[in-house]
């Protein structure tokens, strides 16, 4: 439907991720995208900042925000039934592709071309997208951090195994958000506020 954009993005609160595994606190598809946006735009601004890189930080977060909206059509699957074999990712990838199609045909005319490369993958973003893998990877961790915070010992080796994808990235930005940052998550309300 052109012109239903904007009501199925709002959408994203209602597709609940880690569907299969126990949670102490449900985790959605918006408050994840938030999360990954962010940590994109954090990641960049190390980038810039520390490695005199030139990256567009609001694009990194706009990118991010929208990474998995179209899970909106498709819903969240899980990781290990969405890579359990070459024929099974190259198949979800079709759908997926499907899936952004059809979000950017619900925009106007004249908007597509400001959307399509939040969805439709572009040359131009290519270095950009490293960045919102590995922001997507620590809102994993962070997810992982929280639920063992909890005395959820259902996402310990999910936590062990994303550590060790977000170390494997080789990507330095990712390696300083994880050890200046994320020690932060660890504390209560009134620690952060000291």
């Amino acid at each position: 439907m052109e012109n239903g954009f904007f009501a199925m993005i709002s959408r994203m609160k209602y597709i609940n991720r880690w569907a299969l595994m126990r949670n102490e606190h449900s985790e959605n598809l918006a408050e994840h995208s938030f999360e990954v946006a962010v940590i994109a735009h954090a990641l960049t601004v190390i980038a810039n900042e520390r490695f005199g890189k030139n990256l567009n930080c609001e694009r990194a977060a706009f990118l991010g925000l929208y990474h998995d909206a179209p899970e909106t059509l498709t819903g969240d699957m899980p990781t290990p039934v969405k890579y359990y074999s070459d024929e099974v990712r190259r198949a979800y990838k079709t759908v997926e592709d499907v899936a952004c199609e059809s979000l950017v045909g619900m925009l106007p005319d004249e908007m597509k071309s400001s959307f399509r490369p939040a969805f439709i993958h572009e040359e131009q973003d290519a270095e950009l997208w490293k960045y919102i893998k590995a922001a997507d990877k620590i809102s994993a961790y962070i997810k992982c951090m929280e639920e063992k915070k909890a005395g959820n010992s259902e996402f310990i080796l999910a936590g062990e195994s994303t550590a060790k994808a977000i170390k494997a990235l080789n990507l330095p930005e990712a390696d300083i958000f994880v050890k200046e940052f994320l020690p932060a998550y660890e504390l209560t309300l009134d620690e952060l506020k000291s």
